[in-house]
């Protein structure tokens, strides 16, 4: 089991911490950290980033380096969820276009846990940039 916890530390903002025992400030006013919903972003980025990077390293792939980028809107009402976010995924190195399209579909199907509990409310689209020729 997975537990995380926050402590209000006055107005909108509270530390949280996880089981690996880091510190994130959240804060609904974005003026001293991230809002809850921009830490969804950021785990989304982060989860699917770790996937493509962990595929392409077992499969040999000269990756030089990698960012992850999220575009979301969200519902109008509450609760404002994100009904449609996308995905951009600027790769560098000597890397197969079809290895990283390989690893981003296997990490938007499979193994991104964020991805799949996000595309019960938004769709989720991707789109893969390249900052080498390709191999």
């Amino acid at each position: 089991m997975n537990s995380a916890k926050t402590v209000w530390l006055g107005n909108q903002r509270f530390t949280g911490v996880a089981d690996s025992g880091h510190s994130i400030i959240v804060d609904g006013d974005k003026t001293g950290g991230n809002s809850p919903m921009e830490l969804v972003l950021i785990g989304l980025c982060g989860c699917t980033g770790y996937d493509v990077v962990s595929i392409l390293k077992k499969k040999r792939e000269p990756l030089a380096s990698l960012e992850v980028r999220a575009e979301a809107e969200r519902a109008p009402e509450p609760p404002s969820v994100y009904t449609g976010i996308r995905l951009i995924y600027r790769v560098a190195g000597k890397v197969s276009r079809k290895a990283v399209e390989d690893a981003v579909r296997l990490s938007e199907g499979k193994y991104c846990s964020v991805s799949a509990m996000l595309s019960k409310t938004a769709k989720i689209t991707t789109e893969i940039e390249y900052a080498d020729p390709l191999s």
